[in-house]
């Protein structure tokens, strides 16, 4: 610390103005941009290390919103919405279906609204099992997330984009290169490394999700969005309120598997 009376007297004014110099170019001197790879890096260390990047399964609860014509007229609650997911222990395609998956989807008096799942081989919905066609279209309009778990790996290449922003928070934009020739775009917060933003190409036009609200269980490191919003070329689509979940649950293959509805003559 520089001693005020001496500056007075003239005696420290030399040596001060000698080091300003030195200090002025070391504060001018940018900082090194951080890599997509580091980005990435630490974008899995704030959702939760190593727990977040190879859960065994997970359960998710919750209710959502939804709009199926783009409209506001067509607007409908679903107050009853839940997804359980076995996930793949490797992945280098970001828009297949991998691992196992079901979602149900019920309206406020029980009923069905639909259902889809997949049990490592075959497509259901609510009126059992899909078609090969439509069953890829299916899930090649909704699985792209989970390819960010494995984007460090050989094979893969991230980019770095512009910096932009969503919902008014800053973020890094990485696009990640699958081997399989997929691009998947993240946005990642500048301030905690949170995933708040997705976008890729589906047969159905552009998709973008926006994660928000993220929370963890006690004691578990793994942390959840609990408001997700799902966009198709711009439209908001889906409005979904994760409000539990629970990981690493045993859940049998049965489970991912509709049969068809029986019908009486």
């Amino acid at each position: 610390m520089i001693d005020r009376r001496l500056l007075l007297t003239g005696l420290a004014v030399a040596p001060y103005f000698a080091a300003a110099p030195a200090l002025a170019a070391r504060r001018a001197a940018p900082e090194e941009p951080l890599t997509a790879a580091e980005i990435v890096r630490r974008a899995h260390a704030a959702a939760g290390g190593q727990d977040w990047m190879r859960p065994r399964t997970l359960t998710l609860t919750g209710r959502g919103i939804f709009w199926p014509q783009g409209t506001e007229v067509s607007r409908l609650e679903v107050p009853d919405y839940r997804m359980w997911r076995v996930y793949p222990a490797q992945s280098d395609d970001a828009h297949a279906a991998n691992g196992w998956v079901r979602i149900d989807a019920k309206q406020p008096d029980g009923s069905i609204y639909f259902q889809a799942a997949y049990d490592g081989e075959t497509t259901y919905n609510q009126n059992g099992p899909v078609a090969g066609a439509e069953a890829s279209r299916e899930w090649s309009e909704n699985f792209g997330f989970g390819i960010i778990r494995f984007a460090l790996g050989e094979g893969f290449v991230l980019d770095r984009l512009p910096d932009d922003s969503a919902d008014g928070r800053p973020i890094y934009v990485v696009r990640v290169n699958d081997p399989q020739g997929g691009k998947t775009l993240f946005g990642i917060g500048t301030e905690d490394y949170a995933i708040l933003w997705l976008g890729f190409e589906t047969p159905r036009g552009w998709h973008e999700r926006r994660y928000s609200d993220f929370y963890r269980n006690p004691g578990v490191s793994f942390t959840q969005p609990g408001r997700v919003l799902l966009y198709y070329d711009g439209v908001k689509q889906n409005e979904i309120m994760w409000t539990g979940y629970a990981l690493n649950d045993h859940l049998g293959r049965s489970r991912f598997q509709i049969s068809a509805p029986v019908t009486h003559p």
